[in-house]
């Protein structure tokens, strides 16, 4: 008999698809990959074991305002493993290919025992995929291509035959039209816009022609290689500001400092780049007591977004207009170091490479699937960290503070809406006693995914996140199997932390109420 070759139980294939399916088999497992591609798939396969990957899809929807698409993703999903594993397991099943034709570098670390016909993965994958897209057609058409990728890893790792596959999504678009048939989906709003926040005011310098301002431009800001210089943009509506294009070995404190120390000192402070530059500055502004004017120049430009600063002209149009607000900001000491400037966040632990990995697929994927991918592939890498909190030694994942508050409610939060909520958002995501699986459903989807996890009978457990809000928090790291854990700051991470005496590493941060004046447009009360 050929290694190949497959029994079936009550139902037999045609011998023309088993023929395909060996063919198939033996193109796929010939084919040479690029590095880290074998790893990709057996990670993301692993990854959709148990549904694993779709409750951590459902979580990012329900947290999106997505409740529909997420409900009926999983129903989909639950009638697809019913018909895959009550029906057709039991009628077709069959052997699964033989392990010795596998490449060793696929092969998954648990051989499956089931029955091979048809793939249950894929089933799953496909009935949530197709679900979501009754309910929301954008939200199936970005979880198709993670669909179809879970589908294929099958076929990678040897765990399954082409017909498996094919069945598995022909179950699965079946299994989402049944449940279409037993509760019809209703058409989905439009999302409403979001507004800018109603914000205390500040009657700021207005500089109508630029005079008294010294603006830094990072030229290397980002990664928009489309992007045009604003400098010539800056000349025409600002022509007598003084605009300094940062040069390397640029120190921005000390070319404010000279700026400071001519015979026409600037009354305002401007920078244009990303959201490390602008914390940069921003620290600069508070030393010296000057208003700040900032430009969106990075990748993602949190702060700006969070202000509604979407554009240079909507900088400058504060500027000219004296528009400005007062914002919370947050003092971030290392050992005995002194206070760091935080306008964003500060981290310990996985979550710096959690949003890096996070932000390097969420362009192709969008920021749910995205998610679920970071979550799995830095949670299988990393190890804990050990942390000292409110005086007890612990084991966590990472530790995330934003500066107001942050979201969805999850560990590794998107978006801050407001700049002046006076509080410290802290996430802790604890690793002690808890499967690495529930750290990874945490680390995508927080709270709300950590419920649902909790209920499942192989991740049942303690609560893995902890979420509260403080005006200061207090933390001790130590050095793990990894060495210095390390720290970040608005996307800008630490190389060493100081140590203390006896070779720990103390930090804390506190919020700043009102600590930094900004330009920025700001929404005006409505009392008609």
């Amino acid at each position: 008999m050929s290694p190949h070759r497959r029994r079936r139980t009550s139902f037999d294939l045609p011998k023309r698809i088993e023929r395909a399916d060996e063919r198939i088999a033996r193109r796929i497992n010939a084919r040479r990959t690029i590095r880290g591609a074998d790893a990709f798939w057996r990670d993301l396969s692993t990854a959709a074991n148990h549904g694993v990957l779709w409750f951590a899809a459902a979580g990012v929807l329900m947290a999106l305002g997505k409740p529909r698409a997420a409900a009926r993703g999983l129903a989909s999903l639950g009638i697809a493993s019913a018909l895959a594993n009550l029906i057709g397991k039991q009628l077709v099943g069959g052997e699964r290919p033989a392990l010795t034709s596998i490449p060793i570098s696929r092969r998954l670390d648990r051989t499956p025992t089931s029955p091979s016909f048809p793939s249950g993965h894929t089933a799953s994958a496909v009935a949530f995929a197709t679900g979501a897209a009754l309910e929301s057609p954008q939200t199936g058409a970005a979880l198709a291509p993670l669909a179809a990728a879970v589908g294929y890893s099958r076929l990678h790792t040897g765990a399954h035959w082409a017909s498996d596959v094919a069945g598995g999504a022909i179950i699965g678009m079946t299994a989402a039209l049944i449940g279409k048939a037993i509760v019809p989906s209703k058409p989905v709003p439009l999302a409403r816009l979001r507004e800018a926040p109603t914000a205390a005011t500040l009657d700021l310098p207005s500089l109508p022609d630029g005079e008294g301002a010294f603006i830094v431009v990072n030229p290397n800001s980002g990664h928009d290689a489309g992007r045009p210089s604003p400098i010539p943009r800056l000349r025409h509506r600002l022509p007598r500001a003084v605009v300094h294009e940062l040069k390397k070995g640029d120190d921005i404190a000390e070319l404010v400092d000279a700026a400071l120390a001519s015979p026409t000192p600037p009354r305002v402070l401007g920078i244009y780049g990303g959201d490390g530059s602008v914390a940069a500055m921003a620290g600069t502004a508070r030393r010296v007591d000057l208003p700040l004017m900032v430009m969106p120049g990075g990748t993602f430009n949190h702060f700006a977004k969070a202000a509604l600063l979407e554009s240079v002209d909507s900088a400058i149009d504060a500027l000219i207009a004296g528009s400005g607000r007062p914002v919370d900001v947050a003092e971030l000491t290392v050992a005995d170091g002194e206070p760091i400037t935080v306008l964003n966040t500060a981290s310990v632990g996985i979550y710096p490479a959690f949003v890096a990995e996070r932000e390097k697929h969420e362009r192709r994927l969008g920021k749910p699937l995205a998610a679920a991918l970071a979550a799995v592939r830095i949670l299988r890498m990393a190890d804990p960290i050990d942390v000292e909190l409110d005086g007890r030694r612990q084991k966590v994942w990472s530790i995330f503070v934003g500066v107001d508050r942050y979201y969805p409610v999850t560990v590794a939060p998107i978006e801050r809406r407001r700049l002046d909520d006076r509080l410290l958002d802290i996430r802790i995501l604890r690793a002690d006693r808890r499967p690495r699986t529930r750290g990874a459903l945490a680390l995508a989807l927080g709270g709300r995914g950590d419920t649902i996890a909790a209920r499942m009978p192989f991740l049942q457990g303690p609560p893995a996140v902890d979420a509260s809000t403080d005006v200061e928090l207090r933390v001790v790291t130590y050095d793990n199997a990894s060495g210095d854990p390390g720290y970040a700051h608005d996307g800008e991470a630490s190389k060493e932390t100081p140590r203390a005496a006896d070779g720990s590493h103390p930090l804390s941060i506190r919020v700043v109420p009102a600590g930094l004046r900004l330009y920025a447009p700001v929404k005006k009360e409505n009392h008609g």
